[in-house]
C-alpha cells in the first residue's frame, strides 16, 4: 500500500506544466518579421536521416554522428535557447518549438546510443521515460520535451497537426521530416506530415478481418482530434488517400489502437 501511494504522489508531481504556468512562453509578436536559422539542424538531418528504408519509417543513424556534427547540433541547440520565441510571429514561433523539440529528441539518444528505445532513458525508476526531464532554459525557464509539446504547443496552438511534426524517436512514431519545418510552408509542411502518417499502416490501417486499427496517438490525445471515434475517423478521413478514404466512410468505430516504441535507429 505504502509503495502505491509513493508512486501516486511522484506521479502528480512529475505532471507537465500546466499551461498557464507557461503562459509567458506561450505568447508569439503579430508582426515579427524575424526568421529564424535552422539550416544547422536541417545539415544534421540531411547526414544522418535515411528516408529509404523498406517500411516507408525514416530511420535516424544515431551511432554514427561524428564528433563535429555532434557539436554542430548541440551549438544549434544553444543558439535557439537563447532566442525569445515571444517576440516570433505565430508561424514562425510553431516551427521553432518544433525543430526544438525534435532536436532535443535526437541530441539526447546520440548522448545515450545505444539503446533500444527512448523509454529506457528516465530520470529516475518512476518515470515512463525522459520527456519531464528539464532540458534547456528558455527565458530563465527550465523546460521539458512535455512542456514544449503539452505546456505550450498543444495548448497555445490548439492544432492537431502538432502529433505529426513532434517526433518521439520511435518506429510507431510519425517520421521525423529530411528538413526543418519553416514558417515560410508550414501549413504545406504539417499537411504532409499528416498525410505521410495517416496513410500509413502504423497510423491508420484494416486489418485482415476488416477492424481499424489507429495509432495509440489517437487514444492518448483523442481530445485533440474529436470526442467521439466518428470525430477521429472525420479528421484521418482529412488526409486519407482514395482507397483508405473509401474504407473510412463505412467505419463507425474504432477496435485497437498499438504503438511501437522501438528506437527509429538504423542499426
Amino acid at each position: 500500500m505504502y509503495r502505491i501511494v509513493l508512486v501516486l504522489i511522484i506521479w502528480v508531481f512529475s505532471l507537465p506544466a500546466l499551461a498557464d504556468d507557461l503562459a509567458d512562453l506561450g505568447r508569439w509578436s503579430d508582426d515579427s518579421q524575424t526568421v529564424v536559422d535552422h539550416s544547422d539542424w536541417g545539415s544534421v538531418l540531411s547526414r544522418y536521416l535515411d528516408t529509404s528504408y523498406e517500411g516507408g519509417v525514416n530511420r535516424f543513424s544515431y551511432g554514427n554522428v561524428t564528433a563535429s556534427d555532434k557539436s554542430r547540433l548541440k551549438n544549434y541547440i544553444n543558439r535557439l535557447t537563447n532566442i525569445d520565441p515571444t517576440t516570433l510571429n505565430k508561424a514562425e514561433s510553431f516551427a521553432y518549438w518544433v525543430n526544438l523539440y525534435n532536436a532535443l529528441t535526437v541530441d539526447l539518444i546520440i548522448d545515450r546510443y545505444p539503446v533500444k528505445s527512448i523509454k529506457d532513458i528516465k530520470p529516475n525508476v518512476f518515470a515512463f521515460g525522459p520527456w519531464k526531464m528539464n532540458m534547456v532554459e528558455i527565458n530563465g525557464r527550465e523546460i521539458s520535451l512535455d512542456d514544449i509539446e503539452h505546456g505550450l504547443l498543444r495548448a497555445y496552438w490548439s492544432d492537431p497537426r502538432v502529433h505529426y511534426a513532434v517526433n518521439c524517436a520511435s518506429i510507431g512514431c510519425p517520421n521525423l521530416r529530411p528538413t526543418p519545418f519553416s514558417a515560410a510552408s508550414l501549413d504545406e509542411d504539417l499537411d504532409g506530415a499528416a498525410r505521410d502518417y495517416i496513410n500509413h499502416p502504423r497510423g491508420v490501417n484494416f486489418e485482415s478481418d476488416g477492424a481499424l486499427k489507429l495509432s495509440s496517438i489517437y487514444n492518448w490525445f483523442k481530445e485533440d482530434f474529436g470526442t467521439s471515434d466518428e470525430a477521429v475517423i472525420e479528421h484521418i478521413s482529412t488526409y486519407a488517400e482514395q482507397d483508405l478514404a473509401s474504407r473510412l466512410e463505412r467505419a463507425t468505430k474504432i477496435d485497437h489502437y498499438d504503438y511501437d516504441w522501438t528506437l527509429n535507429g538504423t542499426d
